[in-house]
């Protein structure tokens, strides 16, 4: 049996649904808070507790095979460090403990790209560059070291490989991303205006493929770029419009004003308690280095993303089931 932690989060569902495809059991590791509308339908197994209760973690490990650890707290916001610590780095620390003491024969660790150091715009970035643990950002420096703590545990006999995913794209996102959000925006002309840039995305299907094959094939202690396709923000807007069949925005914003309204936001944010989707964590995300090979993965897990555009449909055509807009609607 196999134990998916994050599992009502958009890799997690995407993951357990592929491992019950493959005919494996599956137990899910969620909060009692959990919104459990993803794993509806799904037999699975359901173990209830949190990554900082220790105790909950030794029991969900219990007779387990492969734990697939993809829970994590992400935020583009500021000041959020302890928390993101108690749950991204001492709950990672929580996990490997019960990995030990239940003698759980692989531990696969999702990190993120976020969590590499910071490269100049042209780079090619591989495994070589380790990971950055002294970033400002509190979620990339906790992943960061959280992924440390994975390869230590590794040095010590743990079986445990380390993942780190670029952006995920893709259907079963029931909380909707960032992306996703953009997305639906865009499906529903919100959009007034667009900021240049680019990222590296991936279908989140891949990448919980990755994860499978990373049980079975992947090397002990190693860690494993999942990237997937570099799209510039104009080149994405260009696939939407033909996709969609909707008008792309006439405005693009540029740096400094950029800058500006990503601050803006952020206050925006602090005292409305909206989900965040503008900051300046996410605007420097957008300008900053996204070159990553995926080399490595391709060589020892078989690792092959599909191209962006399937991704971007399938995704655009979920969306449109979620949030009931006109299935007829391009």
């Amino acid at each position: 049996m196999d134990l998916v932690t994050g599992a009502s989060g958009h890799l997690g569902n995407t993951l357990t649904r592929k491992l019950l495809r493959s005919g494996r059991k599956v137990r899910v590791f969620l909060r009692p808070s959990s919104d459990r509308r993803c794993l509806e339908g799904l037999d699975v197994e359901k173990s209830y507790g949190d990554l900082q209760d220790a105790d909950s973690l030794m029991q969900a490990c219990n007779n387990i095979d492969a734990v697939y650890h993809t829970a994590a707290e992400i935020s583009i916001m500021p000041l959020c460090n302890k928390r993101l610590s108690r749950i991204n780095l001492q709950g990672t620390e929580n996990v490997i403990a019960a990995c030990l003491k239940n003698h759980v024969a692989k531990l696969i660790y999702t990190s993120s790209i976020q969590a590499l150091p910071d490269v100049v715009n042209g780079s090619l970035v591989d495994e070589k560059i380790g990971f950055g643990l002294h970033h400002k950002s509190a979620y990339r420096r906790t992943k960061a070291a959280a992924s440390c703590r994975v390869l230590e545990a590794a040095d010590q006999g743990l079986n445990a490989v380390v993942l780190c995913p670029t952006g995920f794209i893709g259907p079963y996102d029931f909380k909707i991303s960032l992306i996703g959000q953009f997305l639906i925006d865009y499906l529903q002309q919100k959009h007034r205006f667009i900021i240049d840039g680019a990222y590296d995305f991936v279908d989140t299907r891949d990448v919980a493929q990755a994860h499978m094959a990373a049980y079975k094939k992947g090397k002990p202690g190693q860690t494993y770029i999942i990237s997937g396709h570099q799209v510039s923000m104009r080149q994405l807007v260009e696939m939407l419009s033909r996709l969609t069949k909707k008008r792309a925005p006439k405005y693009w914003l540029g740096h400094s004003l950029a800058g500006l309204t990503a601050y803006a936001a952020t206050c925006y944010y602090w005292l409305s308690g909206k989900k965040p989707q503008f900051t300046p964590y996410s605007l420097e995300t957008i300008r900053s280095n996204s070159r990553f090979s995926y080399k490595k993965a391709a060589r020892d897990l078989e690792y092959a993303p599909r191209p962006f555009e399937q991704s971007l449909q399938d995704a655009l055509c979920w969306y449109k089931e979620l949030v009931n807009l006109d299935p007829a609607d391009p």
